[in-house]
């Protein structure tokens, strides 16, 4: 088929580009802007578009079908041409779905974990040689794309809570109509779009309402019962909001969840299986631990034993840029985490002073997206940073500007996150400078951010940082 994707640049839509190209369908795409590890990826495919921008030439009805990204504007030129010749029109979401229909669906929800606990499931079904498809807002080690296009019988989703395009202003979630759905949690995002908690609540409770009963399906196994059939909902059970979601389900099989139990020795954690019996992790955190109960759940339904559970999960380290280690001493460490959301910071803060808590913790945030340099959500922040024994805090102006959002003051953020030894910057270089001026001997370094500390090369100045102490 012939397949146009308008916004190809962006992360989820280079990775589909890629995929639908290596099923030997002719892949185009257009964008004002691409850069890397795109641009690059697009490139080395074949894919780059010849020239940034927008060409409604382009669009014609030799195309079989139009992919339109987020990233464009109602008004585009190229979605305005193939809006005129009567072009199919499919946002990501909905393309995944028409993929999937006739599959098993996985799909994993919720405002923290999604990634982990998607890479999770993965990562046991290729350890199993199970044959899956699957999308993911990551790059996982081991698999060479985030997105993958096959026969699969089963295809494993995470599912983001965000708009599906320009045109179609549902959250993704409500496309894939699940057969075994993962919440994880519900804590306030994306306030540009969801402006109050009520609202955003609601998107999940429409998501709940989407999950489908099981088909016949071989790949089950025999843990499903024809008896059985309804869909699954598996549910942090911790949340007071999600039990309030779940108690009025009537859709689907309930199973709620709660953290594995886990031991810390020597820095490692060891998850307590039964008895005395324990499994050696590379993760590790509470929030982890709740991952991975959830990604247990999904793999008991469709017939994974508990012992090929734990043989396969013990390899797993982690998705990128999640508590994803840059560097290490015999006497200090350094993460990079995504965490930008407040449920997210307060998580990752909290695991690694707990995973080390001997040493002191630095933790650096850069207040970045849209809901957290918004003024009306900085106090969801509140004593998020707390078990760190310093706080620095980032954010730039200039994002601001760029973002068309009202400035915020130094003394916005000191009020929002509440902490007695928080240094906060505008300027990156006044950033490294602090930092170079601690001694990182039994120091744990935590980067947490959802973009780059203003293009800061955060991977060599954690290095020369801990190299030097």
């Amino acid at each position: 088929m012939r397949i146009h994707l308008i916004a190809v640049g962006g992360a989820a839509m280079h990775n589909l580009a890629l995929a639908l190209a290596s099923k030997d369908h002719v892949v185009s795409g257009s964008d004002d802007e691409i850069y890397d590890p795109a641009a690059g990826r697009l490139s080395r495919a074949g894919l780059a578009p010849p020239a940034l921008g927008w060409f409604p030439e382009k669009i014609t009805s030799a195309l079989d079908f139009i992919i339109l990204g987020m990233h464009a504007r109602v008004d585009n030129p190229e979605l305005l041409a193939a809006q005129k010749i009567g072009l199919k029109i499919y946002s990501y979401p909905e393309f995944i779905y028409e993929h999937a229909k006739n599959k098993l669906r996985i799909v994993v929800a919720g405002s923290h974990g999604k990634t982990t606990t998607t890479s999770m499931i993965m990562h046991v079904f290729k350890k199993l040689q199970i044959d899956f498809d699957y999308l993911v807002g990551a790059q996982l080690e081991g698999f060479d794309n985030m997105i993958r296009l096959s026969n699969a019988p089963v295809m494993v989703i995470e599912g983001d809570e965000y708009l599906s395009s320009p045109i179609d202003r549902r959250p993704k979630i409500l496309h894939y109509q699940p057969h075994i759905a993962v919440v994880t949690g519900i804590a306030w995002d994306h306030v540009n779009v969801f402006p109050t908690f009520a609202g955003y609540v609601r998107q999940f409770e429409l998501f709940i309402a989407t999950i489908q009963p099981f088909p016949p399906n071989d790949f089950l196994k025999s843990s499903i019962k024809k008896s059985e059939s309804k869909g699954r909902l598996i549910y942090y059970e911790s949340d007071p909001v999600l039990n309030a979601l779940a108690s009025e389900s009537q859709n689907c099989y309930l199973i709620p969840y709660k953290p594995f139990e886990g031991k810390i020795i020597n820095g490692k954690t060891h998850l307590i299986v039964e008895g005395d019996k324990t499994v050696l992790l590379e993760i590790f955190g509470a929030h982890n631990l709740a991952n991975l109960q959830a990604a247990f759940l999904v793999c008991h339904e469709i017939g994974i034993s508990d012992n090929e559970f734990f043989n396969s999960v013990q390899t797993f380290g982690g998705a990128s840029k999640r508590l994803q280690i840059l560097y290490q001493t015999g006497h200090s460490i350094a993460f990079l985490d995504f965490a930008h959301a407040p449920s997210k910071v307060k998580a990752t803060v909290e695991a690694v002073k707990t995973q080390f808590p001997d040493r002191r913790l630095v933790a650096c945030l850069e207040f970045h997206t849209f809901s957290s340099l918004n003024k009306s959500f900085l106090s969801e922040y509140k004593h998020t940073m707390a078990s760190a024994d310093i706080a620095l805090a980032y954010y730039s102006p200039h994002t601001l500007e760029m973002k068309k959002m009202e400035p915020i003051s130094i003394e916005e953020i000191r009020i929002a996150l509440d902490h007695p030894r928080l240094h906060i910057f505008t300027d990156n270089r006044l950033l490294v400078e602090y930092l170079k001026m601690l001694t990182f001997e039994q120091m744990s370094l935590l980067w947490m951010t959802s973009g780059s500390f203003g293009g800061l090369d955060i991977k060599q100045i954690a290095q020369s940082l801990l190299a030097q102490s």
